[in-house]
């Protein structure tokens, strides 16, 4: 399953093989929510519309919890296909999907409790919620098959095999844009029909990423339980997912609070804010097929005990995500007017998103070190690493915000942002020697 892999050399090649399709999976991303909220525009009413938006963001924040299943399998899976392990990287597939289906079956027993605590932080009219909530009441019985798409993921990621990926994103995407013109505008099930589409899209999806990881069960220690259940193991796995749970929340936090406080400078400038940071999202779409080749090679090379393969996988996916960042950085100086006229048809938001558009110049340059990095710990499963530098670069962005938006405004907003970034690049690049020599 793993040698002729692991023998390869590293290689540019190699590296843009596994970048590529994740790049292009994560373009279905966007298409999928705008055609959720499309086909029920067609409704003619606004409630649907805020209705699917609000479900689909209560459980994506819902289901980026377990996030950390994508990353950890990554790096631990990649560790044992290093080592020539192929009965763990059997095995933790398996302890990935129960844990994956742990964590679906009791969403389905909170849930509950999830939606009146989502309807409290955010609440909404009479009439959007109640079809916010059957919005939600179909689509959390798929919540194991959900979360089990990130461990499915991970494993892919660490086998180099992302082109699979790429065809769970695209038939899972598909066979829901597909479903939504039948359910919604052809049997007029509105808000349901989305629902029921994505539900169906999502048991495709992890049946279409089971079929793509078959190896692992043609091996038997997939269900070697006293393997599966090792103390060990399990606790390694959890000790790994709590750190990358904690730095991811920090992360979520970081962003959260920029939109709570550009809200401070008005509506315009809020809505300019809005445009702006989906800049930075295409960024980390582009910037996440590098930090994903990072993660599988440099995992190997850990499970090789092999430095001089770990630093120079780390060097040439470095070097290919410097490239993507330099390329963004060019076509946001010379296509970022127009990109924000397609995304804004308000004059006066147009007009100040111009004003700030040079902080989405720098930011894919100066943000560059902290992307790479990030799938370099990743896959050498340095998460107390990632959670303290995470935790560090959160309070020196604590610390920008409170100096620099009093003196320069929404540009001081916008500088924490980015000092955010360059504080997780310097940070985890101070750590990476340490990394190194505890390859030996």
């Amino acid at each position: 399953m793993t040698g002729a892999a692991v023998a390869g050399d590293i290689t540019h090649r190699r590296i843009l093989k596994i970048a590529v399709p994740v790049v292009l999976s994560n373009a279905t991303v966007p298409i999928l929510g705008a055609v959720d909220v499309g086909v029920v525009g067609q409704l003619g009413e606004a409630a649907p519309i805020g209705a699917v938006a609000m479900g689909a963001i209560i459980l994506s924040s819902v289901y980026w919890i377990f996030g950390f299943l994508r990353m950890g399998t990554a790096g631990l899976v990649g560790q044992a296909a290093g080592a020539d392990d192929d009965a763990e990287v059997s095995a933790f597939l398996t302890r990935a999907l129960l844990i994956a289906g742990g964590g679906g079956l009791l969403l389905i027993l909170l849930q509950p409790l999830i939606f009146a605590g989502a309807f409290w932080l955010s609440p909404a009219s009479g009439e959007v919620e109640d079809l916010t909530r059957q919005y939600l009441t179909i689509r959390i019985w798929t919540a194991p098959a959900a979360i089990a798409v990130y461990a499915l993921t991970g494993w892919l990621v660490a086998m180099e095999r992302t082109t699979g990926v790429f065809w769970v994103q695209l038939i899972m995407n598909g066979v829901n844009i597909l479903l939504d013109f039948a359910f919604v505008l052809g049997f007029g099930w509105g808000v349901g029909g989305v629902a029921v589409a994505t539900v169906i899209a999502e048991l495709t999806g992890a049946a279409v990423g089971l079929w793509l990881c078959r190896d692992a069960f043609a091996n038997l220690e997939w269900r070697n339980w006293a393997r599966v259940f090792e103390r060990s193991k399990l606790v390694r796995m959890m000790l790994l997912n709590v750190d990358i749970l904690i730095r991811s929340a920090l992360l979520m936090a970081i962003f959260t609070s920029f939109v709570f406080l550009g809200a401070r400078f008005g509506d315009v400038t809020l809505a300019a804010n809005e445009v702006l940071i989906q800049f930075t999202y295409i960024t980390a779409y582009a910037m996440d097929g590098f930090a994903f080749a990072a993660e599988a090679l440099v995992a190997r090379a850990i499970g090789r005990r092999d430095p001089a393969r770990l630093r120079r996988a780390a060097l040439m996916c470095s070097f290919w995500g410097a490239v993507t960042c330099a390329g963004l950085s060019l076509a946001f100086a010379l296509g970022g007017g127009w990109l924000i006229t397609v995304m804004a048809k308000a004059p006066e938001v147009q007009a100040t998103a111009m004003t700030y558009l040079p902080w989405m110049v720098v930011a894919p340059l100066l943000g560059c070190a902290s992307w790479m990095l990030d799938g370099i710990f990743i896959g050498a499963t340095h998460g107390r690493d990632m959670r303290n530098m995470m935790v560090l670069s959160a309070a020196i962005y604590v610390v920008a915000v409170l100096a620099l938006i009093p003196m320069l405004g929404n540009h001081g907003l916008w500088a924490a942002l980015v000092v955010s970034f360059v504080a997780r690049g310097i940070t985890l690049g101070a750590r990476y020697p340490a990394l190194e020599r505890s390859v030996t």
